[in-house]
């Protein structure tokens, strides 16, 4: 039973995935938002549990991939398109509406929030290749798809709790939102080598970069709450681009 603890943390994951699912679709994109959160805090110990309990196994590894795929693929896809709908529109996407009433609708922008969806199929592709990619068992290659998630799932919390019209006018620009979804397609499968907040030993001098990222992390995040989140990410990049020079 001890073995399947990793397991069961993230078959945990995979249905706090199922709930965001359901929240983002009814356009309650704050619950979403914080199922996602639980899905991803979930993710990270199921790592930590089965290398401590010696549980590692393949059907570990693609059950994790399987949960990342709906909570952090499915559920940040859905978000962007209800946020593209809302800058299109001005309003939710209700699916049972568009296809009773939307199809022959001479406007096209009744299906650009469809856009957003691309983010679930480059997630899908991404994990894929982390599954047989051997070079990434101590570092990433590409964004990593949790990482992506709260970059995308940021965005309804601000416009939530730190909103004024500029923020608001500026996230919801259509323009905006398409630009973000295709850059992190690109993101989550380029060939950008990113270093992993994994630490083998807790030497200060092995983990210099690690130490100070995570400083940083809560620094922007008391200072800035939820604005912090992609500011966090664009910083995570950076770092890993000039990390390897500097050191």
């Amino acid at each position: 039973m001890i073995k399947q603890i990793p397991n069961i943390i993230t078959s945990l994951n995979l249905l706090c995935g199922c709930v965001a699912i359901i929240f983002a679709v009814s356009g309650d994109l704050v619950s979403a938002c914080f199922f996602a959160f639980a899905g991803i805090f979930l993710d990270f110990f199921d790592g930590l549990a089965a290398r401590v309990l010696s549980a590692q196994s393949q059907v570990g590894l693609q059950l994790d991939s399987l949960a990342d795929v709906v909570t952090s693929g499915v559920v940040p896809a859905i978000v962007m398109m209800q946020l593209l709908s809302r800058a299109f529109t001005g309003t939710n996407l209700e699916i049972t509406t568009l296809f009773k009433d939307g199809l022959g609708n001479p406007s096209w922008m009744i299906y650009m929030p469809f856009i957003g969806l691309l983010i679930a199929v480059a997630s899908g592709y991404r994990l894929a290749k982390f599954n047989v990619d051997t070079r990434q068992t101590t570092s990433f290659i590409g964004l990593p798809v949790p990482a992506n998630t709260l970059l995308v799932l940021s965005l309804p919390l601000i416009l939530s709790f730190q909103a004024s019209q500029q923020i608001t006018e500026f996230i919801l620009s259509p323009w905006f939102l398409i630009i973000l979804t295709l850059l992190s397609c690109v993101l989550l499968n380029a060939e950008i080598p990113l270093f992993a907040l994994k630490f083998k030993t807790w030497n200060f001098k092995d983990n210099a970069v690690r130490y100070v990222f995570l400083i940083a992390c809560v620094l922007l995040l008391v200072l800035l709450k939820f604005i912090a989140i992609p500011v966090i990410i664009f910083l995570y990049i950076l770092v890993s681009l000039f990390w390897k020079p500097l050191n």
